[in-house]
């Protein structure tokens, strides 16, 4: 444990802040845990309680259990990862991203135009099914036929 701020705390926060990719902010968690100071114990907390991808809440609450973090004093929970529909309204923009391809489109035009036009809600999703694209195809099946 080093007791300093990380001389790269400026892009440790960008990546921690990043919305549209969970695998920088784990990376991120993965190195502010290894420093002993106030911004590092912040960014650990508000991923601990905020985080929408379970794994980086996760990771970052053990982080911040071990560094003896709380939130106002008390001390901060890790509580269940969420269930259903992670992002609201989320068939909603899967049918957008699907009205907004042509008719013979295929699966990876669908996952790559869902990508561009709602990258937060992909990443939650990529980041929370371990079967992601056995999910995006089944969720992609149960839309409304077009009109």
């Amino acid at each position: 444990m080093i007791k300093e701020t990380p001389r790269n705390i400026e892009e440790l926060k960008k990546k921690a802040n990043n919305k549209n990719s969970w695998r920088e902010r784990l990376s991120a968690v993965n190195v502010l845990k290894e420093y002993d100071c106030k911004q590092s114990k912040d960014i650990l907390a508000r991923l601990a309680i905020n985080d929408p991808v379970f794994k980086v809440k996760e990771t970052a609450f053990r982080a911040a259990q071990a560094l003896g973090v709380t939130s106002h004093g008390n001390p901060i929970y890790l509580g269940k990862g969420k269930k259903g529909n992670l992002v609201k309204r989320i068939n909603k923009k899967l049918e957008k991203v699907r009205n907004s391809l042509p008719d013979d489109y295929s699966f990876e035009d669908f996952k790559s135009e869902f990508q561009k036009k709602y990258p937060s809600a992909y990443d939650v999703y990529e980041g929370t099914k371990k079967d992601f694209d056995g999910w995006l195809k089944k969720s992609e099946a149960n839309l409304p036929h077009r009109k």
